[in-house]
C-alpha cells in the first residue's frame, strides 16, 4: 500500500470534525498549505503564463480559463500540483473529477511504465489477456446481470454507445434525458446534455426529449425532506414520512413527456447522473430514479445510469452512484475517474442488450488497448487497498459539515451546500431567498482569490455559479482544514469587495 508523503503530521481520527459557525481565520491570516515532502522536479519551462495569448493560433480557445491570470501547470504527486514556478496548489478538482487516486500515483506509475516495456499497442483483430482481464475485474464490481463490457475513450463516446445500444435493442427511437443534465460535447451525445452554454446551434438530438430536472433546491418541487444529502435545502415541504410530494410531482412530468412528445408504443431509454456533475452537483428527490426506471421499463425502455463523474467510489457510501438510488441499470457508462487522467472509458450491459451490436461489425481502434486496460486494472487495484472509496465517505462528511459551518457563517453569498462522499457542491447566490446566481465576475473573483491562496476547485451549474468540491479521493484531514480556511478568507474578500 502507498502512503503519501503529502501528509501533515497530525494524529488521525474518525470522528466528525467539529466545524462550528466561528470564524475559523481572522482577516489577517493567511492559510497555510499542508506539510509536504514530496520534492517537484527543477526544471525551465518555455512556456509562461504570460505567453498563452502567443499560442492561441495553435491550440483551441473555445474552452474559457479558469483565471483571470492562469497558472502552468507542470508537476503533479497525489492531491498536489506545481506550476512553472514551483508554486504548489491544493488540487480540490482532480482534473474535473478525473484524478481518483492521485495524480502521478507512484503505484500506477510504475505499473504503466511495466506495461510500455511489454505490449504498447495492438489491435482487438489480435487477442491479447490485459483486456480479458481487465474486464472481467471490471464487470466484478457491477451487477451480475451486466457482465458485458464494451471499452472506449471517454465518457462522450461512453454515452454515445449507451444511446446506440439502447436504440438497437429495443428497435425504438425516442429518448428521455433531464434538463440541466450534461452527457457529453459529442454531436449525439451533445443531444442529451441540457444546459444551454454547452450546445452549438446546429441539427442535433433527433427524437431526444428532456423532461423537468427534479432538484429539490432550484426546481419547480421540492424541500428539506426530499434528497439523500448530509444538509437539506433551506425550502418548506410537504413530504410525510416515507412519501415525497416532489417526487411525485416530477415523476408525474416524465409521464407527461412520455405522453405528450413520444410514440405511444414504445420508446428505447432513460439517461440520467446518479448526480448531477457539471450541473452543479445536483442530488434528485429520494427514490426518483428508481421510479422513473421503473417508468421507462413499463415502457419498453431501457434506463442508463451515467457514472461518469459519480462512480468509483466517489460518493463513499458505495462504489456505483446508482446503488444509492437502490435501483440496478441496464446500461452503466464510466470515464474519467476510471483511468485516473489515462483516456479509458466503458460501458457496462447485459448480454442480452450487447447482443443487439452483433447485426454489424463495432471496431474502436484504441479501446482496451495494453496501456489502457493495465491503468484500468491498477485503478482498482489502489481503490481497494488504500481505501479510498472509505475516504471519500469519511473526508466527504467532515468536508460537508465545514462548508455547512460557512453557509450558516456567510449565509449572503452561500445558498445550499449539498453533495455526497468527495462529489460535493456550493451554491453561491447574492439574493438567498430568491436564489439570484451569484454573478460570473464575482465568481471568477471568488476562485482567482482561491488559487492565490493554492486552492484549485472548479465551477458548474447552469449559472456557473456552484462550486465544485471534486478532489483526488486521497486527501486528508489537514487539506480540508486548509480548504475550508482558504474558502473562508475568498468569501470574506468577497463581502469586503461587495461593500466597496
Amino acid at each position: 500500500m502507498y502512503v503519501s508523503k503529502c501528509t501533515n503530521k497530525i494524529k488521525a481520527y474518525y470522528g466528525i470534525f467539529r466545524y462550528t459557525q466561528r470564524r475559523l481565520v481572522s482577516s489577517e491570516h493567511t492559510p497555510q498549505l499542508p506539510q509536504c515532502d514530496f520534492k517537484p522536479l527543477q526544471f525551465k519551462s518555455q512556456l509562461k503564463s504570460t505567453s498563452l495569448d502567443s499560442i492561441k493560433r495553435n491550440v483551441n480557445a473555445c474552452f474559457a480559463q479558469m483565471y483571470s491570470d492562469p497558472m502552468v501547470i507542470s508537476q503533479g504527486h497525489m492531491q498536489y500540483v506545481w506550476d512553472t514556478s514551483g508554486k504548489r496548489y491544493l488540487d480540490m478538482f482532480g482534473g474535473i473529477v478525473t484524478v481518483s487516486v492521485g495524480h502521478c500515483h507512484p503505484t500506477l506509475v510504475e505499473a504503466l511504465s511495466k506495461q510500455a516495456s511489454k505490449l504498447w499497442h495492438v489491435s482487438r483483430a489480435h487477442v491479447y489477456e490485459e483486456i480479458y482481464d481487465y474486464s472481467a475485474k471490471l464487470a466484478q464490481r457491477l451487477p451480475s446481470s451486466l457482465s458485458t463490457i464494451f471499452l472506449c475513450n471517454s465518457g462522450s463516446e461512453a454515452n454515445d454507445l449507451a444511446l446506440v445500444l439502447a436504440r438497437l435493442y429495443t428497435q425504438s427511437f425516442d429518448f428521455i434525458a433531464l434538463r440541466n443534465a450534461y452527457h457529453g460535447c459529442s454531436s449525439a451525445a451533445m443531444g442529451l446534455t441540457a444546459i444551454g452554454t454547452w450546445k452549438y446551434n446546429f441539427p442535433n438530438g433527433f427524437g431526444i426529449h428532456h423532461t423537468l430536472n427534479p432538484d429539490p433546491y432550484r426546481g419547480k418541487y421540492g424541500g428539506k425532506a426530499c434528497r439523500d444529502s448530509m444538509f437539506q435545502v433551506n425550502r418548506e415541504c410537504d413530504c410525510k414520512v416515507n412519501e415525497c410530494v416532489a417526487c411525485d410531482s416530477y415523476i408525474a412530468d416524465l409521464e407527461d413527456v412520455l405522453n405528450t412528445s413520444c410514440s405511444q408504443k414504445k420508446i428505447a431509454g432513460f439517461i440520467a447522473e446518479s448526480i448531477q456533475g457539471i450541473g452543479g452537483v445536483v442530488q434528485y428527490p429520494k427514490n426518483y430514479l428508481k421510479r422513473a426506471a421503473e417508468l421507462i421499463r413499463k415502457r419498453g425502455g431501457v434506463f442508463i445510469s451515467d457514472e461518469v463523474q459519480t462512480g468509483f467510489g466517489r460518493t463513499g457510501t458505495h462504489f456505483w452512484g446508482f446503488q444509492n438510488h437502490d435501483v440496478t441499470p441496464d446500461i452503466v457508462t464510466m470515464a474519467k475517474g476510471i483511468g485516473n487522467g489515462f483516456p479509458l472509458a466503458a460501458v457496462a450491459t447485459t448480454a442480452e442488450i450487447a447482443s443487439a451490436m452483433n447485426e454489424a461489425l463495432y471496431f474502436n481502434t484504441y479501446a482496451g488497448n495494453p496501456l489502457a486496460s493495465a491503468v484500468g486494472s491498477k485503478v482498482l487495484d489502489i481503490i481497494d487497498e488504500e481505501h479510498l472509496q472509505e475516504n471519500s465517505r469519511i473526508l466527504g462528511s467532515r468536508f460537508s459539515i465545514g462548508l455547512n459551518g460557512l453557509m450558516n457563517q456567510f449565509d449572503n453569498v452561500i445558498g445550499d451546500v449539498r453533495g455526497k462522499g468527495l462529489m460535493i457542491g456550493v451554491e453561491l447566490v447574492s439574493d438567498k431567498v430568491k436564489k439570484t446566481p451569484l454573478s460570473k465576475a464575482a465568481v471568477g473573483a471568488i476562485l482567482d482569490d482561491c488559487k492565490e491562496m493554492g486552492l484549485i476547485i472548479g465551477k458548474g451549474g447552469a449559472f456557473g455559479n456552484v462550486l465544485r468540491i471534486k478532489p483526488p479521493m486521497c486527501i486528508n484531514d489537514a487539506d480540508i482544514k486548509f480548504a475550508i480556511e482558504v474558502l473562508e478568507k475568498c468569501f470574506e474578500n468577497h463581502n469586503r469587495r461587495e461593500k466597496i
